[in-house]
């Protein structure tokens, strides 16, 4: 069980300003909170491949096809300037 001085300590290293009275109750739930981790330590993983992440992600996979028509003659009508498929705008480096 962590003590109210050791909470303190831990606090001033923090910078997390506490009142004298909220020592005894957040000593209590450090304390719990690392009972809780030096359980989780005392389990055996060996074999056990580490996760990047608890929950495997699933790639969204949809089909690779095609959804929209060629509007490349349309679309090439209403610009203002093309050569060879190309849409030419104006020379922005010099």
């Amino acid at each position: 069980m962590l003590e109210e001085a050791q909470v303190q300590t831990l606090a001033r290293l923090a910078r997390i300003a506490l009142e004298p009275a909220e020592l005894p109750s957040l000593a209590a739930q450090l304390s719990r909170i690392l009972s809780l981790v030096e359980a989780m330590e005392a389990v055996d993983t060996t074999g056990v491949e580490p996760l990047a992440h608890p929950l495997e992600p699933v790639p969204r996979r949809r089909p690779d096809a095609v959804t929209e028509t060629d509007q490349r003659a349309e679309f090439g009508a209403v610009a203002p300037a093309m050569a060879e498929g190309y849409y030419l705008v104006p020379r922005v480096i010099e």
